[in-house]
């Protein structure tokens, strides 16, 4: 048994029931979900993220000859959610994605344009700007009729596609640029049940905010959704749903997200499992290292990428992580804090995006969330918690984390399950890493120039909200995006004009 537990208004929203849950790890198995669970949608789809790239595959490399997927519809997600309204009447999708992304996510300007003024009426495309200057919407949630819910931490854009091998050079991960993408690791939650209707409600009151446009539910009763050939790893389980949102007007900072963290590592006994995109924050790290300097504290692993994908983040980002690193050390008596980062065959560093915490065999949290300050009290962000209550979800939790392990090492799941189960986490690493194949990697410490220092101790990059946030809140995200949309808006009256197709270049003409 654990001491955790949900407490609505301190570390959860809402919590309900999931009738089946399972985790979707990497984005071409859930790419393959979300498809076939938007193909089955009578009513009303919610999708809720920090980008959509209407030009990418969702199924990379299976189209035929007129882009048509094997279930002959597009492959592109732009015209494949024309499809299916243009089959459905009755069907309507709402897509809410970042403001900023418009000028930094790596879809274009351009086919977002197209998607908001000349696809159907029953597309409706909002931006979401309502934060404090300097915040994001980070949110990636998405709800079929209010039957079926993803809520992880991928983003339907380019460059997030990879199965759960990573393997070197696949031709399946090339961008639009024609390069072929890093490896990339990532998970979802796919569940139904009463928690469904919840984040349903969540994500109309999103949408609601970001638009000033109230949604009704779906017309239709919930039925069941769930898609054969993904098998649930929970049945009957009950799962919290926690978020941070920044202040507004007539908001005050919403902190669950964090406090759920801290309450999870305050009750963890043997263990603490965590995939993050970043390890940064400082509540979160002197949470943890409280439980290393105990002399029967539990053991802790970090999975973390070995780099940002740019030089300015990198800095921004790791050079925090470069110190905290060295404070885990000191604190660390009993030698039980592990910061590593995975390697493919070929030794290229896999890009971890997956935002999930696994404690003891009692918790398993999946969201959009990373250990960094954004995430605690800044970006608006979603996560899933779920806590055992049974031997079966213990079982089951135990599974997770040795599958999650195993797919790292490069290595069977039972074998490192056994030896997780006998010697704990530690020992299993100590036992099937291997330094000249797949495996896991000791995170370098950043040595920090003027620079790097600088924007490391301003946290330009990763502020928290502060008492200067309300005075923000008048000129918001939502402003810095009009003169973008303005200009992409003569753009493609422009290119109308000269009778080019919007959104058309070499990349589309490749098919990816």
């Amino acid at each position: 048994m654990t001491d955790l537990t949900f407490a609505p208004g301190h570390n959860v929203w809402r919590h309900a029931r999931a009738d089946r849950f399972t985790l979707i790890v990497d984005a071409a198995d859930y790419f393959v979900a979300l498809r076939r669970a938007m193909i089955e949608a009578r009513d009303q789809v919610l999708m809720i993220g920090w980008d959509f790239d209407f030009e990418i595959e969702m199924l990379p490399g299976q189209s035929d000859g007129d882009g048509l997927a094997p279930d002959g519809l597009p492959n592109r997600v732009g015209p494949f959610i024309e499809a299916l309204v243009d089959r459905s009447p009755r069907l309507d999708i709402y897509l809410l994605k970042w403001s900023g992304g418009v000028l930094i996510a790596p879809a274009r300007i351009i086919p977002g344009l197209r998607v908001k003024l000349l696809s159907p009426s029953q597309i409706h495309l909002g931006l979401d700007g309502r934060h404090p200057v300097g915040a994001c919407h980070h949110q990636k949630i998405v709800v079929v009729d209010d039957s079926l819910a993803f809520c992880g931490g991928i983003d339907v854009t380019d460059g997030r596609w990879d199965t759960r091998e990573h393997r070197p050079g696949d031709q399946r991960r090339r961008l639009k640029s024609g390069e072929i993408a890093q490896p990339w690791h990532d998970a979802s939650a796919m569940f139904d049940g009463p928690a469904v209707r919840d984040l349903g409600d969540l994500a109309r009151a999103r949408w609601l905010r970001a638009t000033d446009e109230e949604l009704a539910p779906p017309r239709a009763d919930t039925r069941d959704m769930w898609l054969q050939g993904f098998a649930p790893d929970f049945e009957n389980v009950r799962i919290g749903i926690s978020r941070t949102e920044a202040p507004d007007r007539d908001t005050v900072p919403v902190v669950e997200i964090e406090t759920m963290y801290l309450d999870a590592i305050r009750s963890a006994k043997r263990s603490i499992y965590i995939e993050s995109q970043y390890f940064s924050s400082g509540s979160i790290a002197r949470a943890i290292a409280a439980r290393l300097r105990e002399r029967d504290g539990p053991e802790v692993v970090v999975i973390n990428p070995r780099a940002a994908q740019g030089a300015i983040e990198d800095m921004a980002m790791h050079v925090p992580r470069s110190r905290i690193i060295r404070q885990m050390v000191r604190h660390d008596r009993h030698r039980r804090f592990r910061i590593l980062y995975p390697v493919n065959a070929a030794g290229e560093p896999i890009y971890i995006h997956a935002k999930v915490m696994i404690v003891d065999d009692t918790m398993l949290r999946v969201g959009s969330s990373n250990i960094d300050r954004r995430s605690m009290g800044f970006d608006s962000e979603l996560d899933v918690t779920l806590i055992a209550s049974t031997p079966a979800h213990r079982d089951c939790i135990r599974r997770l984390r040795a599958s999650l392990l195993a797919e790292h090492l490069g290595r069977p799941e039972d074998q490192v399950a056994r030896v997780i189960e006998k010697r704990g986490m530690l020992a299993a690493i100590r036992t099937f890493n291997h330094r000249r194949r797949r495996g896991l990697r000791k995170v370098p410490r950043r040595r920090a120039g003027v620079f790097a220092r600088w924007l490391a101790d301003t946290r330009i990059f990763d502020p928290r909200y502060d008492r200067g946030a309300p005075r923000r809140t008048g000129f918001t995200g939502r402003h810095l995006t009009i003169g973008a949309a303005a200009v992409g808006l003569g753009v493609l009256a422009w290119r109308r004009r000269s009778g080019k197709a919007p959104g058309s270049s070499p990349t589309d003409r490749r098919g990816h």
